[in-house]
């Protein structure tokens, strides 16, 4: 069991939320449902939490209503190894939601994710401030991220 649990706050959607994110990532479960007994505060039996694993990490989805939303202070960014996972990623994320800039995107809960290959982190870390500089002004200009066109500014 992971010590430290991120907690996600839904209005009345969490089960949903989690079954789209266990389907779009691999090694993903369910693995607890709790609900609301008769002490409420929610109906008796509708859903209180789901606890769920995405790519091994584990989430908890809360049902506390509306008086919380999410923002973009607080993301979930997905290490991609492929043009063809961003691709995937952000289509099967962004559907009902919206695409951000920079890879940057809200699903249709509004929970904030960025969908990021692991080679522009590379391409970002290199000490040569020309290529990292190049990379980061052709990012800039990006929705869902192009490999390709990163790969031509990094080259440059």
């Amino acid at each position: 069991m992971q010590k430290i649990t991120t907690c996600l706050w839904f209005d009345g959607q969490a089960e949903e939320a989690a079954r789209l994110y266990t389907s779009i990532f691999a090694n993903s479960r369910i693995t607890e449902i709790q609900r609301y007994g008769e002490a409420g505060p929610g109906e008796p039996g509708t859903v209180l939490t789901v606890t769920f694993e995405l790519a091994g990490q584990q989430f908890l989805g809360l049902n506390g209503g509306p008086e919380f939303t999410f923002t973009e202070a607080i993301s979930l960014h997905v290490d991609c190894n492929s043009q063809e996972e961003v691709d995937r990623m952000t289509e099967q994320l962004v559907a009902g939601g919206e695409q951000g800039p920079c890879g940057w995107l809200k699903d249709r809960f509004g929970l904030s994710w960025q969908i990021v290959p692991s080679e522009l982190t590379d391409m970002l870390r290199d000490p040569d401030p020309d290529r990292s500089d190049r990379v980061m002004r052709e990012m800039l200009t990006m929705h869902k991220l192009d490999l390709n066109a990163l790969r031509r500014a990094y080259a440059a």
